[in-house]
């Protein structure tokens, strides 16, 4: 096991405060991440030639990356009302982000030393940093890792501001693409949203995960092309997308190895971006803007379907899911404000995270691509999809987390094997 040094911590603030953005509103797609965990990534970089100035010079482009970016400076504010409601907002008070500087000899098999604010919810982020940063140094390599709260923050978000730091250090004066806060107008919505929170809640510790193992499935482009064409193949259709086929081949093998009843419902909850259909928000939103949708099929024609059925049901659920949706989604959670929590999954179920257009292997931070990313300790649990860029372009990687029986089982599975050899 790698031995971590922590040589210094130090709070990062922004260059200047930004008077235009004193005060942030929480969406409903913001608020229902108030009880779960920080979002946690990080890159894994050859060393630089000229190492020795390379910690200042993080923190340096990192305060000069939060001028652009108050919220991730700041700290969530809170309204407390005569009826026993709360409302959030970030307020960017400019109290700064946290940043660590560490060493270790290696690359330890689990990276959770890496990573600050394990354990912490996003709710905590009225006193803690909603952002954190560590820099492990490695012998021949350096490890960046963020800790974002969630409830500031999505994958898109996360990884803009990833992208920004890098344009930053790498001598940028201005963004490529600024973030945008502007929340979405929405009939018969009222700012600031108020929601009823049980302490219990708010008290309970974090659900740990039992004996979990991790697998890692690296897709090339050419190998993508023939999974999906397979999948588009079988439904006679050309609308399947190469996402929609590579998770139909982990839904199937999955519940096929847990030896599910073929009578028994099994589901695949997906992270639907609000962005790409929802009008008034942009691209460079920058916020919470996913939406869940379930996707189910009983066990047995889950499996003796075919890669088409399964794949062509997740494509009719997101093709559904229009601006119309979304809009309603809001109005509903207003009125009945439901907040996740950490627990264990169902065996039926699984869970998909990330995208494979995040930008990830672009981040270059003045000193070359990025060779490895990795997540923290906040994304395990059993039954988690995580689907991320590959390092060359059009590749596709995607991580289960599961448990070293179903793991043993898919690396045994014939049939998985030969879908993956398609």
């Amino acid at each position: 096991m790698a031995s971590i040094r922590f040589i210094s911590s130090r709070i990062i603030q922004a260059g200047s405060r930004s008077k235009e953005t004193d005060r942030i509103d929480l969406t409903p797609w913001d608020l229902k991440h108030l009880l779960v965990g920080y979002l946690q990534a990080g890159l894994l970089f050859h060393k630089p030639k000229l190492p020795e100035a390379l910690i200042h010079h993080l923190q340096t482009s990192l305060s000069r990356t939060l001028d652009f970016f108050p919220p991730l400076a700041g700290r969530l504010g809170t309204i407390e009302h005569e009826d026993k409601t709360t409302s959030f907002f970030i307020d960017c008070n400019n109290a700064g982000a946290l940043f660590v500087h560490a060493t270790a000899e290696n690359v330890p098999e689990t990276v959770n030393a890496f990573f600050q604010l394990d354990g912490v919810k996003n709710i905590e982020g009225t006193s803690k940093p909603l952002l954190a940063v560590q820099v492990t140094e490695l012998v021949d390599g350096i490890f960046i890792t963020c800790s974002a709260n969630h409830s500031v923050v999505d994958g898109a978000s996360f990884w803009h501001f990833f992208n920004s730091w890098s344009e930053i250090s790498r001598g940028f004066d201005y963004l490529s693409r600024p973030p945008i806060f502007k929340r979405p107008l929405i009939d018969d919505i009222h700012y600031p949203i108020r929601i009823p929170l049980q302490k219990e809640h708010i008290q309970e510790r974090f659900f740990q995960p039992g004996n979990l193992k991790v697998r890692v499935f690296n897709f090339r482009k050419e190998s993508i092309v023939r999974i999906k064409r397979k999948a588009n193949a079988e439904m006679n259709t050309d609308k399947i997308s190469s996402l929609q086929a590579l998770l139909s081949l982990f839904w199937q093998s999955i519940m096929r190895n847990r030896r599910m009843d073929p009578n028994q419902e099994t589901m695949i909850f997906l992270v639907i971006g609000v962005r790409q259909k929802l009008q008034q928000l942009p691209e460079e939103y920058f916020g919470n803007a996913i939406h869940s949708a379930e996707v189910s099929l009983k066990a047995g024609e889950l499996v003796e379907k075919g890669l088409g059925n399964a794949a062509w049901e997740i494509n009719q659920v997101v093709a559904n899911h229009r601006e119309e949706n979304f809009i309603n989604f809001v109005k509903w959670w207003v009125n009945s404000p439901l907040l996740f929590q950490t627990g264990p999954m169902m065996n039926n179920a699984l869970l998909t995270g990330n995208s494979p257009r995040f930008d990830i292997y672009g981040n270059d931070f003045g000193w070359g691509r990025p060779i490895a990313m990795s997540h923290g300790a906040e994304s395990k649990c059993d039954g988690l999809v995580t689907v991320s860029p590959g390092v060359e372009e059009g590749d596709i990687e995607i991580k289960v987390c599961l448990s070293p029986k179903t793991i043993q089982a898919m690396e045994n599975d014939e049939d998985f094997i030969a879908a993956l050899n398609i």
